[in-house]
């Protein structure tokens, strides 16, 4: 009575066993006559054994991926496009064509024409620093006269330290918030003295360390000084024209905003010619008040003069 169930369980047994080796191996063959005839096995040792197969990865297509016959040369990833303003192109070109003369006070009087070029090098790029400290918030003229005052009486490291401050206040005056230059350029004097020997930093950074100097500044020292480009230089010139063009994705509000917005899109190779080509642009052309948008070639290109 009890051998049916006792058979029942076993195949049962054996069905689960089966099943619980997964769909990844497969049994072998049952054993043939000849196998039956051979040896017997020893007591308690399987003869058939399930074989196991590897299981393959599966494979992963990503966006780098290239054709065979393009495996010797290597997968390239795709690159992501970036943001670039519409006809910026054409709008650069036009800017360089109004621009051609190279008039524009910038042109004549910016820091790298402020300078003593006979003077050793260490001096020229000291004296680079000062002219962009005093060009804040100061027009081209007005800068460029307070720095032949002051080349006028040496100037030096060693001259600025020895002058009081209200001899140099009247020499840099009328240069906007001259009593404040005045105790920042004696401060950022006295440490070029005590902690570069008398020369400037050759780094943004360390520029921006000094009391009285910007991120405008900074860059434009370290072209003009150093002959190093190390970001773009934005002024309030630059800001204004870059949002007038729609040159970054939303109206920023600060020059060091459209620094930032400029750099993630402009070429490096351009960031060197950007900051002179559009002062000058800015002060003849792109004015901050009454701009002469009817004689301005991108005046078809230029949002801003949609606008008007």
């Amino acid at each position: 009575m009890n051998a049916p169930w006792r058979m029942m369980t076993r195949r049962r047994s054996q069905a689960a066993g089966i099943a619980s080796q997964g769909c990844g191996e497969e049994l072998a063959p049952p054993p043939g006559p000849e196998a039956a005839a051979g040896s017997a096995e020893p007591e308690g040792r399987k003869s058939h054994r399930p074989v196991k197969h590897p299981r393959k990865a599966p494979k992963l297509r990503v966006a780098y991926e290239v054709s065979n016959d393009a495996k010797d040369k290597g997968a390239e990833r795709l690159k992501v496009p970036i943001w670039e303003p519409q006809n910026w192109q054409q709008q650069l070109a036009n800017i360089r064509t109004m621009r051609s003369r190279k008039d524009a006070p910038v042109d004549l009087l910016g820091a790298e024409h402020c300078y003593d070029a006979s003077a050793p090098p260490k001096v020229q790029r000291y004296q680079v620093l000062l002219s962009l400290m005093l060009s804040s918030q100061t027009k081209d003229q007005v800068t460029a006269s307070a720095m032949q005052r002051l080349r006028a009486r040496g100037l030096t490291v060693d001259s600025i330290l020895q002058t009081d401050d209200d001899t140099l206040g009247r020499l840099i005056y009328p240069v906007g918030f001259w009593k404040t230059k005045v105790k920042f350029i004696k401060q950022t004097t006295a440490i070029l003295q005590q902690h570069y020997e008398g020369d400037i930093p050759a780094s943004v950074a360390e520029l921006l360390a000094l009391p009285g100097v910007g991120p405008k500044m900074a860059h434009l020292a370290m072209a003009v000084a150093w002959g190093t480009v190390s970001g773009i230089a934005v002024d309030t010139h630059v800001h204004r024209i870059a949002n007038r063009l729609r040159w970054t994705k939303k109206v920023t509000k600060s020059p060091e905003e459209t620094r930032t917005a400029l750099e993630e899109w402009l070429p490096r190779e351009l960031w060197n010619e950007i900051n002179g080509l559009l002062v000058g642009f800015g002060q003849q052309i792109c004015l901050p008040v009454h701009p002469s948008c009817q004689t301005c070639l991108n005046q078809t290109l230029c949002p801003a003069a949609q606008a008007l």
